[in-house]
């Protein structure tokens, strides 16, 4: 081995260190050279190094996954596509107000709507202006799924308050408009046999995809057993040898069963895999809120007004539940389930503690005393794990996933994830039946023949797996499987 000048103290320049127990040419340290020479690693100058033999837990739990087992289940299926069906809603209404041009009044007594509109003969509609400045009841009189309604206003000759009194409501030609159906009305000794509604429904599907990774270790390192002591992440501890990295392995591999379901995207005519390449992705959790779901941008739940020019809010108060508020009344317009799970990275949960902390009444502003009969000389909690606003019930936890810098914590784009809890009852078009299921679940391929939720088997010519002439053993896992996001309309997807 080279020698180093003693000056140089513990620089050796001569080696490096290595991740696992393993030989190589520049990670070997020699104990039996002469002191003389000037050696620091002599073995006759007693610099025997004193090795610790438990490995150090520097990034504490590094695993990340644990969100979709929280939330969802898993269950097996046989094909290469899962379809289900989710229920339309149940009354008719259509938003021109926030898809101007599509919903609007066309004329004096004429409304447009999407040509497959479900409004008929007879029905009783009410229409309004964007900020309800303008709303007015309304009987088709011309109707039955056609783009152009015909209407007669109840309380004013036409819709634009032509020949009518002062005062009436006055609806310009083009001018967007919202409208839902709340009834009909026929005159005394009437006939109907045009009407009918048909239930209205949205399909959607997802594919499996094929995760894989392997670990491999050459014959003649597997002879090398050194020991080390290790706690591992699902809190099992003791000694493993040559097969710790495989144990990581592992470990990462699981990490990636939920990672690629999370931030999967189905690819685009534009994708350019070709070959083994050629693959054909699937719509994962944050792609399927995206297109489906709420998503809320530009999180801020503890701002701060400084104004004061509105008369309910002074200069200096928090205004943060009022903008918390917002999502509430989108919740509200979607399927309203009580109970939800709040997933969330470190800002946007301290955000929310203090959002909440600015509401309570007790202490000094607003200090929440933890524990012990809420004592404050005994602990102070300054964090909150559920509450309760309106008639929602909301659960808050940290989601590791999203903190961790070497996954999303690295880009920090998404900020947290509202989730309902329970199950949602949908139409499985393999079993021809309504059936429920979690809103969130992962479906894998498995059959009587072969189970690839997890695979993991070894090849190789060691430990008796004579499988190759190749002198190493290799450890390999697979899984086929994809995530259902059904109800995607009552997830709210929080983005910075």
């Amino acid at each position: 081995m080279p020698f180093i000048n003693p000056a140089q103290g513990a620089e050796l320049l001569h080696v490096t260190p290595r991740p696992t127990q393993t030989l190589f040419n520049d990670n070997y340290l020699s104990f039996d050279g002469g002191s003389a020479t000037g050696d620091t690693n002599s073995f006759a100058a007693q610099f025997l190094p004193e090795i610790y033999e438990k490995e150090i837990e520097r990034f504490g739990k590094r695993t990340i996954s644990g969100f979709l087992s929280m939330v969802g289940a898993e269950m097996p299926m046989a094909s290469d596509q899962v379809i289900w069906s989710e229920q339309g809603r149940l009354h008719i209404a259509y938003d021109g107000v926030s898809n101007a041009g599509t919903v609007e009044v066309a004329s004096a007594t004429t409304i447009t709507v999407p040509a497959n509109n479900q409004i008929q003969n007879h029905d009783t509609i009410i229409i309004a202006n964007e900020g309800n400045s303008k709303v007015l009841k309304c009987l088709v009189t011309n109707g039955g799924g056609t783009a152009t309604l015909t209407v007669a206003p109840y309380t004013q000759l036409a819709l634009n308050g032509s020949g009518s009194p002062a005062g009436t409501q006055n609806f310009g030609t083009g001018e967007d408009i919202n409208i839902f159906v709340y009834g009909t009305e026929y005159r005394k000794g009437s006939d109907e046999t045009t009407r009918s509604m048909d239930a209205s429904f949205t399909q959607f599907s997802n594919k499996p995809i094929i995760i894989r990774d392997r670990y491999q270790v050459n014959g003649s390192d597997t002879a090398q057993i050194g020991w080390v002591e290790v706690t591992s992440e699902n809190g099992a501890s003791g000694y493993l040898w040559y097969l710790k990295s495989e144990h990581e392995s592992r470990l990462r591999f699981s990490d990636y069963l939920e990672m690629a379901v999370i931030e999967g995207v189905p690819a685009s005519s534009q994708f350019a895999g070709a070959g083994q390449y050629d693959v054909a992705g699937t719509d994962g959790l944050f792609y399927a809120l995206e297109q489906r779901g709420l998503v809320w941008t530009g999180t801020d739940f503890d701002v701060v007004d400084t104004s004061g020019v509105d008369d309910q809010v002074a200069a200096g108060a928090h205004v943060g539940m009022a903008e918390f508020d917002t999502i509430l009344q989108e919740l509200d317009k979607q399927g309203a389930i009580e109970e939800n799970m709040m997933f969330l990275n470190r800002a946007t949960s301290l955000e929310i503690d203090n959002m909440l902390a600015s509401q309570n009444s007790y202490g000094a502003g607003g200090t929440s005393y933890g524990v012990f009969n809420n004592s404050e000389d005994m602990a102070l909690n300054l964090g909150f794990s559920g509450f309760r606003r309106g008639s929602y019930d909301f659960y808050k936890t940290d989601w590791k996933y999203l903190n961790d810098s070497v996954t999303r914590g690295l880009i920090g784009d998404v900020e947290g994830v509202i989730v309902p809890a329970g199950t949602s009852t949908v139409y499985d078009e393999s079993m021809g039946k309504n059936v429920k299921r979690p809103f969130l679940h992962i479906r894998y391929r498995a059959s009587e023949a072969d189970d690839r939720k997890l695979k993991s088997w070894i090849t190789g010519s060691v430990g008796g797996n004579y499988t190759s002439a190749v002198d190493e053993m290799v450890v390999n896992y697979l899984s086929e499987r994809c995530l259902c996001v059904q109800g995607a309309n009552n997830f709210v997807l929080l983005k910075s």
